[in-house]
């Protein structure tokens, strides 16, 4: 309901005003009455409305002095309707001048009343629409150059944009707020109401930060598995609030529960000093999230808390986790082997659940840092999920050397194919893929599978190389096939779309004439 204050110095034309309509009907509410102009200007400083219908004349301060100071000094951009006994050009003038949107002669008519606020009502839709097109405009934009700054692919106007729209701090430190049962109603419910799921999420978190509710993000791994929400967090955020950092990050937990009514799981980057390094902060998020069946559970994780027990506990088997990770490196099975056997040996039979974890994460957060350290440009996500598929609690932290053994096995042969990845190598690997099976459903996903690449990882060396997406080349393939068949066979259109992979015909007819602006009949005339 919009809120409308009336200000009139007659008691009977205030009266007369809340009863000559059908307020709520019409979508409006009268919050207040007010006896003059300095009344309803004391009013307004406490108390916001959107619609003010006052008179001219009142003692103490005309409609007009209320008009005028109210948009002077701020204090209220609420539609104005002016009511007067008597017609004054000088009064329009002024009042136009200070936004008044109507001038409404006194006895008040219903049907002209009824038609003004319908008109606000218009007009104010309006603008609420504008604006909120314009806000989700520029979340989009903030959004688009933070992530640009989370994956390490900025440049010096995606810093000072981010900049010039957050409050920053010396402390700053990426937050990523997960589902913690996603996966479980993504078996469950349809993808719109997973999406309805993350929506609710980051309008919680919105919610409750408030002020600071533009560090938010939404969907930023933009992994179709994965329903997530970041956070761009600076350390004055609890201060100002009287709180600690754990107290505000459990409250927010808390907040989300009660609002959406399911759990969250909550990563906490290390912290950096300075927003170009956002990035770092991001991967330990990242990695938290990963390694997160290898730990304790609990709803938040800090990752200096978690980096620091691993990498600073006297019961961490580093001389056998390095041994290990020499034969991993060098993709020795045997030795691999051997380096598990070692370990698992080491750790005997009675070692606590939480002794194991240490060592466990230990080894994968080395394992990772080999991997980024073969190619820069690697998405680390990639790594993460490589880690993730391949590993899992019920093998390795029950003590399962055999499955331990198997993914290192597993993990050396990955770090083999990166290694190629970087030279290029596994691009003419595709390449003959293409050749040899275009006519087959080949797709990113599973030639990244074959060759222990991550999909997106994939497509942006194919980019690279060729200038163009893996299914626009491969489109280009089957289409340069059909054109052979087309001018050295008989064989007809739909044969001959199925045989170079198109089950469609019509999409068939469709990407051939995309690319050569014919139909195949036409083509085949044409080149005969």
């Amino acid at each position: 309901m919009r809120k409308v204050l009336l200000v009139d110095d007659e008691p009977f034309i205030l009266q007369g005003l809340k009863a000559v309509v059908d307020w709520k009907a019409e979508g409006f509410e009268v919050v207040a009455t007010c006896a003059n102009g300095l009344e309803a200007y004391e009013y307004l400083k406490k108390s916001p409305v959107d619609v003010i219908l006052a008179d001219i004349k009142m003692p103490e301060m005309t409609g007009i002095e209320l008009l005028k100071r109210i948009r002077e000094e701020r204090i209220s951009d609420a539609f104005f309707i002016i009511l007067t006994g008597f017609k004054d050009f000088t009064y329009i003038q002024t009042a136009l001048r200070y936004d008044c949107m109507e001038y409404m002669l006194k006895p008040v008519e219903k049907t002209e009343l009824i038609g003004v606020l319908r008109k606000i009502a218009k007009v104010s839709d309006e603008r609420e629409e504008e604006a909120q097109s314009r806000e989700s405009m520029e979340q989009a934009y903030l959004a688009r150059n933070l992530m640009a700054l989370l994956f390490g692919k900025y440049d010096a106007a995606n810093v000072t944009y981010v900049r010039d729209h957050l409050h920053l701090s010396d402390e700053i430190r990426y937050v990523d707020i997960e589902m913690s049962d996603y996966t479980q109603h993504a078996e469950e419910l349809e993808e719109g109401e997973m999406k309805g799921r993350q929506r609710q999420l980051y309008s919680a978190v919105r919610d409750y930060l408030r002020e600071e509710k533009d560090h938010c993000i939404f969907d930023v791994s933009h992994d179709e598995r994965n329903y997530d929400i970041g956070l761009i967090y600076c350390d004055y955020f609890a201060s100002k609030r009287g709180m600690g950092p754990n107290d505000l990050l459990e409250g927010l937990h808390d907040h989300v529960l009660s609002q959406c009514g399911f759990d969250v799981n909550i990563f906490v980057g290390k912290a950096v000093d300075h927003i170009d390094a956002i990035s770092k902060s991001y991967t330990s998020a990242c990695m938290l999230r990963s390694l997160e069946a290898f730990r304790t559970r609990k709803n938040i994780y800090y990752y200096d808390d978690e980096a620091a027990s691993d990498s600073n506990s006297v019961i961490i088997l580093k001389d056998r986790i390095d041994s290990l990770i020499d034969a991993i490196s060098s993709d020795d099975t045997a030795a691999i082997r051997t380096g598990v056997d070692a370990f698992y040996g080491e750790l005997g039979t009675g070692t606590s659940p939480e002794t194991v974890r240490l060592n466990v994460n230990y080894l994968l957060f080395t394992l990772i840092h080999m991997a980024t350290q073969l190619d820069d440009d690697l998405d680390q996500e990639e790594i993460l999920r490589f880690i993730a598929e391949h590993s899992s609690e019920e093998g390795i932290l029950r003590g399962s050397s055999a499955h331990m053994a198997s993914f290192c096995c597993d993990y050396a042969q990955y770090l083999t194919q990166l290694r190629k990845n970087v030279s290029g190598g596994v691009l003419l690997e595709i390449e003959k893929e293409i050749r040899d099976n275009y006519a087959d459903n080949l797709t990113l996903r599973d030639l990244g599978k074959k060759y222990f690449v991550n999909s997106s990882y994939l497509g942006q060396m194919f980019q690279k190389k060729y200038g163009k997406s893996f299914k626009d080349y491969l489109t280009s393939y089957r289409i340069g096939r059909a054109e052979e068949l087309l001018t050295s066979t008989d064989l007809r259109i739909a044969q001959i779309a199925e045989r170079v992979g198109y089950r469609d015909n019509d999409y068939f007819l469709k990407k051939f004439i995309e690319a050569n602006g014919c139909t195949p009949s036409k083509f085949r005339k044409n080149n005969i």
